[in-house]
């Protein structure tokens, strides 16, 4: 059977993490039926083989304490809904555990292939499950076949590992008809739990044949077209005008987290009113000053306001202001052939604030020397 599409496309490429998370939520996840079955008799086997006399020891002490009345308990109708109630009680602490342990692995089991997953579409009505003309379709199908195959191959094998066991264990059976009664019950409730726990373990060969060919079935069924996987990849992006949306949305959220560096820069350079850049130097921490802001027009008439607002030293020096802002990007470090430059008014903003702070003579305002292109 051919794997193409209602296009013409083949399914050629693997579903992709939205396509298995749409299933998911059909109800539509990797399931085996094998491994469910394996776990459920191996581990009731293991309870029964460990339990066993345990609940054998409380049931018969209930039962003993139960139906141990008296004619005058018979007819007394308050006495007889206490035995009921203690029988109740006792049967449940007798074989609780047990219940217990069966409740979890059947619970616990199938997420252990397909994780958990409750759909409600899964359980919604569908007409054609009791369609009796699609339901001989399925059994008839090549699906229906191989399934069919696949339980008489299992009855085989399951029936060929039984009949091995207990013919290598025929001597012990009918050597239970030597034995006191209360030895052969206990040696024959042995011997039926250990040929339950092996014959149940030879399921786990079956589960681990079904349990990859279930995976790979499931990826099948889910496999996608070239086009599918583009108009997915198309959607998931979103519209031209969402994705413009949220590049607009990021710009701003930039943009303040660029204002909200630019007091505690350490100098604005300016063109004077077209361009702005903010520069940060910590002589114990960097290496090369770093451009914490920057911006044109309004972006720019922004950044000197803040720094007015902070008391950050604005600098005009329209070559270097122009330089900067082609040649760098944000929080990053200036390019070498502006060190010089740069150098120049950052000494000169530092000896400033000097004699602010300590009084002294202010010093003389730089011109910032710019390389030529040939020297750049």
């Amino acid at each position: 059977m051919s794997n193409a599409s209602d296009s013409g496309q083949e399914k050629t490429e693997q579903p992709t993490p939205k396509k298995l998370l749409d299933a998911k939520k059909k109800g539509q996840v990797p399931r085996s039926k094998e491994l469910n079955s394996m776990a459920v008799t191996v581990f009731g086997a293991i309870g029964l083989l460990f339990l066993g006399g345990y609940m054998i020891n409380h049931i018969s002490m209930f039962m003993y304490q139960g139906f141990s009345l008296t004619r005058a308990e018979v007819f007394s109708e308050v006495i007889i809904f206490d035995k009921f109630q203690f029988a109740v009680s006792g049967a449940m602490t007798a074989i609780g555990p047990f219940l217990f342990l069966m409740t979890v692995i059947a619970l616990f089991t199938p997420m252990a292939l397909g994780g958990w997953s409750f759909s409600v579409e899964a359980l919604a009505f569908k007409g054609d499950r009791i369609n009796p003309i699609s339901g001989f379709k399925r059994i008839f199908s090549s699906r229906g076949l191989m399934e069919l195959v696949k339980s008489l191959a299992k009855f085989l094998f399951v029936s060929v590992v039984a009949v091995t066991f207990l013919w290598s264990k025929a001597d012990e059976f009918l050597g239970l008809g030597s034995q006191s009664s209360w030895l052969a019950m206990e040696n024959g409730a042995w011997l039926i739990g250990t040929s339950f726990l092996v014959v149940s373990a030879s399921l786990i060969l079956i589960a681990a044949i079904d349990v990859p060919y279930q995976l790979w079935d499931h990826s099948k069924k889910l496999m996608m077209t070239l086009q599918e996987v583009r108009d997915e990849l198309k959607d998931t992006e979103g519209k031209p005008e969402v994705k413009s949306k949220i590049r607009q949305l990021q710009q701003e959220m930039a943009q303040r987290r660029m204002m909200e560096a630019v007091p505690d820069a350490d100098v604005i350079i300016t063109n004077p009113t077209h361009y702005a850049v903010a520069l940060k130097y910590r002589h114990e921490a960097m290496a090369v000053p770093l451009v914490v802001a920057m911006g044109k027009d309004l972006i720019a008439l922004r950044i000197r306001e803040i720094a007015e607002q902070h008391d950050v030293e604005i600098f005009e020096a329209a070559p270097l202001a122009r330089a900067l802002y082609a040649s760098c990007k944000l929080d990053q470090e200036i390019p070498a052939q502006l060190y010089f430059a740069v150098a120049q008014i950052l000494a000169f903003v530092f000896q400033l604030r000097n004699v602010r702070d300590l009084g002294g003579e202010i010093p003389q305002r730089p011109d910032p020397y710019m390389p030529t292109d040939e020297e750049a």
